[in-house]
């Protein structure tokens, strides 16, 4: 396991990666990681208040996200699943885009060219084949080993170890490798895929999967950003120079539920949580900041209120959003109109018209 950081913070050595950051860069990835829990605490309690339907937390996989989406440039493209918030931060997507996915009131409101990350998917591994589609186009396009840094690229799909198991994790890692695609397959083991554990999705460690393909796997502790960084940063130069695919296996743990719609307590114990509680990213990194001499109080006093300014926007942000017009779910189904679309839009509208109507004649009766 490539490790750079040991569980008390301190710096090894891992032969073939390393990394070395200016201070203020250590200071954003520390930034990034302590907004990243921020929105998860946040999002958490919205949910719970009612303000959002569901939310997918990521608690515990600080690391694994600041230090991949940290490691790419900004040309390159993530295809995230539906808890990959800190690459939605570190792409500076509006996080009130996130959440109105959650509410309910859109289908997430950012703009993947701009941004580089493309829209979330619920439906397990289903980002992956198009991640490897998008990397061919890339590659057609030219924009792989044309030794120019602004144009090659590299795709990141992102996914869990739950997904490994799916048709679509096997097909999009066989088509990847076949076509020399410049992906990275960045798999966030968390060690459970809702309430079944890892044992149950592979009987050898994920990021062997990637030998019967065809492709170099690494496994990284997802715990440590800078080993992170490091391997995504390599696996990303590997694929940019037409180098072709690289699995990551970024071995981290979920500290929260799945969703807000899970209990973990049903099938998992309280002491394998606390054991890895212990094994905090956040904790970890900012233990090594402090050592180093690049962390001090005034810094954690300002990005603690850096936090709280961002949480109130996101509660105010989220409070304030209007509902969606009845009609706008039909309206971007496909790029032109289509005829079935359209007809069911009509029979919609007119559904809601009469509930509308009945609402009204009984609220007239109440107040007779």
């Amino acid at each position: 396991m490539v490790q750079l950081l040991d569980a008390t913070g301190a710096r090894r050595e891992h032969p073939g990666y390393d990394v070395h950051l200016e201070p203020v860069e250590l200071l954003g990835l520390l930034r990034d990681m302590v907004l990243m829990r921020r929105l998860d605490t946040e999002a958490e309690a919205l949910q719970r208040q009612g303000q959002l339907g569901l939310w997918a937390g990521s608690r515990g996989q600080e690391a694994a996200q600041v230090g991949a989406a940290r490691a790419l440039r900004r040309q390159d493209h993530v295809f995230p699943s539906y808890r990959d918030h800190g690459f939605l931060l570190a792409r500076e997507v509006d996080p009130l885009h996130v959440l109105s996915l959650f509410r309910g009131v859109d289908h997430g409101g950012w703009d993947p060219v701009e941004h580089g990350v493309h829209p979330y998917t619920l439906v397990i591994a289903a980002q992956m084949l198009p991640a490897v589609g998008y990397a061919m186009g890339v590659q057609r396009d030219g924009a792989v080993g044309s030794g120019d840094p602004a144009r090659d690229t590299a795709v990141v799909a992102c996914f869990g170890d739950g997904a490994t198991s799916q048709g679509e994790a096997a097909e999009a890692l066989n088509w990847a490798a076949v076509y020399n695609a410049p992906v990275i397959f960045l798999c966030q083991n968390n060690q459970w895929a809702i309430s079944e554990p890892v044992q149950r999705q592979s009987t050898v460690p994920l990021h062997r999967r990637a030998e019967g393909a065809g492709m170099p796997g690494v496994l990284v502790d997802g715990n440590d950003v800078l080993a992170v960084l490091a391997v995504v940063r390599a696996a990303a130069e590997r694929a940019r120079s037409g180098g072709g695919p690289t699995f990551v296996e970024a071995y981290t743990y979920r500290m929260g539920a799945h969703t807000t719609a899970d209990d973990p307590g049903r099938y998992r114990d309280a002491a394998e949580v606390d054991a890895w509680r212990e094994r905090d990213p956040i904790d970890r990194f900012r233990a090594h900041l402090r050592a180093e001499g690049v962390l001090d109080d005034a810094f954690e006093e300002a990005l603690a209120a850096e936090a709280d300014e961002f949480a109130t926007r996101l509660r105010a942000g989220v409070r304030d959003m209007p509902d969606p017009e009845p009609a706008s779910m039909f309206e971007h189904a496909y790029a032109e109109p289509h005829p079935q679309v359209l007809t069911e839009r009509d029979e919609f509208l007119a559904a809601w018209a009469r509930h509308e109507q009945d609402e009204q004649h009984a609220t007239a009766g109440r107040d007779r």
